[in-house]
């Protein structure tokens, strides 16, 4: 997305107004960290460090992932069944993670091409039941191929307020919040740099 710099700030203040709230009200910005957009999330992470900085509200970085997971889990899904985390990375393959059932991360996020999809799931839960979610949720249930005891979670992209969930329960576990939250990048950045001439 081009000008995410020029709009993204005129989102949340016009968030807050519709809220009723002032931003010396806020005691907590919760950002995702990534996957995504090169761009996007330095964009994101800036804004959000900004504005911690001026309000002097604790500042908590998330995954989209943590965001998406948080919940999935609070559903009234079976206890025994881990989730599986698929998100769009805007190429044939998917941002994936693997979760426990009660939304604790079983592993790193990874990229992952479809073909070795079913692989990846049978090496992280072996046989049993399975939740798939995020906005990719569709294209990876697809990839393993009617594999059993597997559930699509329906719309279950990352958005605000699963990243907010995803901020709480970090806070509640950890106690504080951490210092400026990185981003997380899983591939390289698609940038060519001009040949220097000598």
């Amino acid at each position: 997305m081009h000008g995410q710099a020029e709009v993204l700030l005129p989102l949340v203040d016009r968030a807050m107004r519709e809220a009723g709230q002032m931003a010396g009200a806020l005691d907590l910005v919760v950002a995702t960290v990534g996957p995504g957009s090169f761009t996007g999330i330095r964009v994101g992470l800036a804004a959000a460090r900004g504005i911690a900085l001026a309000t002097g509200a604790r500042l908590i970085g998330v995954t989209s992932f943590d965001a998406v997971a948080v919940l999935a889990v609070r559903n009234d899904w079976p206890e025994t069944r881990s989730l599986l985390v698929a998100l769009e990375s805007r190429r044939e393959d998917f941002y994936v993670q693997f979760f426990d059932p009660h939304g604790d991360a079983l592993g790193e996020p990874a990229t992952i091409m479809p073909f070795l999809l079913r692989e990846a799931v049978a090496e992280a839960i072996g046989a049993n039941p399975l939740l798939i979610a995020g906005d990719a949720a569709q294209r990876a249930a697809a990839a393993l191929e009617q594999r059993p005891d597997t559930v699509v979670l329906e719309d279950s992209a990352p958005g605000a307020v699963g990243a907010l969930h995803a901020g709480l329960r970090r806070l509640l576990r950890f106690g504080k919040a951490a210092d400026a939250p990185g981003p997380l990048y899983l591939r390289s950045p698609d940038v060519t740099l001009p040949e220097t001439r000598l």
